[in-house]
């Protein structure tokens, strides 16, 4: 099970949340006329853990509440679609970027300031300025030391589809974080071989539902490899090492697919009537404070923003050689219908 499978959703109708606020915080206490009060929403599609820590330390410093509606990438991006501009939410925090872009296609997102732009480097932003990148997480193979040599290793994604790889790797196909390598894929090699590799991926790779559970496979010897993001990794690396053992992680590089950085993504809604404080959250996820939740945390993602270094057991964003690709550009509806098409989904 993936660390996102965990996650409950918790949206409450607009008249519920209503009263949920005005109870929890006294009235008049959210009118908006303060960017040093009030409450904010936010729809999460991140780590619960990750975006809660954030919440902590930015109502600590702020004085501003946060609450929190938890659920997935899409499922959360399709609601605010829904919801348009009667949408509860102030602002919205992804895993993946492609659930970013369906917000922005819509034309719901307000502009980003400056100021918050300014602490992100252009590769971890959309060339739009309408959301920005909070944090980032590199897309590895992980293998199992038993079975392949680093010789053994493919040198690119793109080589899975080849005849000798059939039923030796695998990789949760329904999850956003695959969906997403998928759209890196297709905005880097064309929608033709982006569809050939995955009607070959449906012979050749072994379906799982969520990274965890392709990283216990390959530890387990039930594959020899597995294409994940490699957080999974570090986190249990970190702790017992009881799925991870017996592996290591290949990075790609060489601007290769496989040496995707997916974007986690932030951005404040153009219908939220406490704009100036949901700005203010979205400047203190990318602030020095804020990053560096991530490089002392447990989420071992990476931090994009002020200059904040990566906790030291990741290596280096600087040396992952990762593709330059304009992470709006995404389309994670178009390859859902791809990947159905091949029979992925």
């Amino acid at each position: 099970m993936t660390l996102r499978s965990n996650k409950r959703w918790v949206l409450i109708a607009p008249v519920a949340a209503t009263a949920l606020l005005a109870t929890g915080c006294g009235a008049g206490s959210d009118d908006g006329g303060s960017a040093g009060s009030g409450t904010i929403t936010v729809y999460n599609a991140q780590h619960e853990s990750l975006t809660q820590a954030w919440a902590d330390a930015f109502t600590k410093e702020s004085g501003i509440k946060v609450v929190l509606r938890n659920g997935d990438d899409f499922e959360m991006a399709n609601q605010i679609k829904q919801e348009g501009s009667a949408s509860p939410a102030d602002v919205f925090l992804t895993e993946n970027s492609p659930a970013m872009t369906v917000v922005e296609n819509a034309g719901l997102f307000a502009d980003v300031e400056d100021a918050t732009l300014d602490q992100v480097p252009p590769q971890y932003q959309p060339s739009t300025g309408k959301w920005v990148g909070i944090a980032a997480r590199s897309t590895v193979f992980v293998y199992n030391t038993g079975k392949l040599t680093e010789a053994q290793l493919p040198a690119s994604l793109m080589d899975l589809a080849d005849d000798s790889w059939k039923g030796r790797w695998g990789a949760s196909p329904a999850g956003a974080d695959f969906q997403a390598i998928v759209s890196a894929m297709r905005e880097l090699k064309g929608a033709a071989a982006t569809q050939a590799w995955l009607a070959k991926m449906k012979t050749n790779a072994e379906p799982y539902k969520g990274n965890s559970a392709v990283l216990k496979a390959v530890n387990a010897g039930q594959l020899d490899g597995g294409v994940i993001y490699h957080y999974y990794w570090a986190g249990d690396q970190a702790k017992t090492k009881e799925n991870s053992k017996n592996t290591k992680l290949h990075y790609f590089g060489n601007q290769d697919p496989g040496a995707f950085v997916s974007l986690s993504g932030g951005g404040v809604l153009k219908s939220s009537k406490h704009a100036a404080q949901a700005q203010q959250f979205l400047k203190f996820v990318t602030g020095k404070a804020g990053q560096q939740v991530l490089q002392t945390g447990t989420s071992y993602e990476y931090p994009v923003g002020s200059g904040v270094a990566a906790n030291a057991a990741l290596k280096p964003l600087s040396e992952l050689g990762a593709p330059d690709i304009d992470e709006a550009k995404l389309n994670g509806p178009e390859v859902v219908d791809m990947m159905t098409e091949a029979g992925i989904l």
